[in-house]
């Protein structure tokens, strides 16, 4: 009997129902966009265009504190650096990022420290981005970025419980006006991480918005992830990847009235 009540309460995601849905939301827009939905809890998945690998833009800046802290801990680390850390996560501020990336050793420490998560698609790229370093164009996949957040709830993340803490207080409380994405399928009292990127490309003219985070409430981890590359603006975008993770989330769960 529990297990056929678990069962009742966790339906099987119907892949094919939800990929019609965004099909149909999506018709029009020349947009590329992937993403992955994963009950941690359930081993529930759901992915979109899962072979797209699309720019991370401000969203590296998770990564970036996880590499940093795979070598200090938060509690070793400097003011300057801890200040450094709220401002790039929680103001998405970019030269914060920028003596950050110097720090955790540029593309290649990057690249290494995703490698400890389980990346198998995310590599940083040397050099500079006009007036910046170039962790912004990192082509990533969703199911990379589900990995990452599966890294910040798991026990046995090389992170330690400590640190995953502190990345995590940091995404639950991002400044007003940054909170968009993945908050937009969260249900009333549920915890909400999350990390956004928006970055207009110099080639296209066009804009790359991304969410990533988890959404935590009633007994289950939802990581979650949409990288998009094409919107007119960023308003579009933000529109485009809050309406594909409510589309999605519906067959996951339904928020009590």
């Amino acid at each position: 009997m529990v297990k056929e009540a678990r069962a009742a309460q966790n339906p099987p995601v119907s892949a094919r129902k939800i990929a019609k849905r965004l099909d149909g939301f999506l018709s029009g827009r020349p947009l590329r966009v992937s993403a992955t939905v994963k009950d941690l809890s359930t081993g529930r998945i759901f992915r979109y265009h899962r072979d797209e690998l699309l720019i991370t833009a401000s969203s590296a800046k998770v990564l970036i504190l996880m590499a940093l802290l795979l070598r200090t801990s938060w509690r070793e680390l400097s003011s300057a650096i801890r200040r450094d850390a709220e401002l790039m996560i929680r103001h998405s501020d970019n030269h914060a990022a920028d003596r950050l990336w110097l720090r955790i050793g540029a593309a290649s420490g990057f690249t290494k420290a995703g490698r400890k998560y389980g990346l198998r698609h995310t590599r940083g790229v040397d050099g500079r981005c006009v007036d910046l370093y170039c962790w912004g164009i990192t082509r990533t996949s969703a199911d990379d970025q589900i990995r990452l957040m599966r890294a910040l709830v798991s026990d046995d993340s090389p992170l330690p419980a400590k640190e995953r803490a502190q990345v995590l207080r940091l995404m639950g409380d991002v400044v007003d006006g940054q909170d968009w994405g993945v908050s937009a399928a969260a249900c009333a009292g549920d915890d909400v991480a999350l990390k956004n990127g928006w970055l207009k490309r110099v080639s296209t003219k066009r804009w790359a918005v991304v969410t990533v985070g988890l959404i935590q409430g009633r007994g289950h981890d939802y990581a979650v992830a949409v990288l998009s590359e094409g919107s007119t603006d960023v308003d579009q975008g933000i529109a485009t990847v809050e309406g594909v993770i409510t589309r999605i989330m519906k067959s996951f769960r339904h928020c009590s009235t």
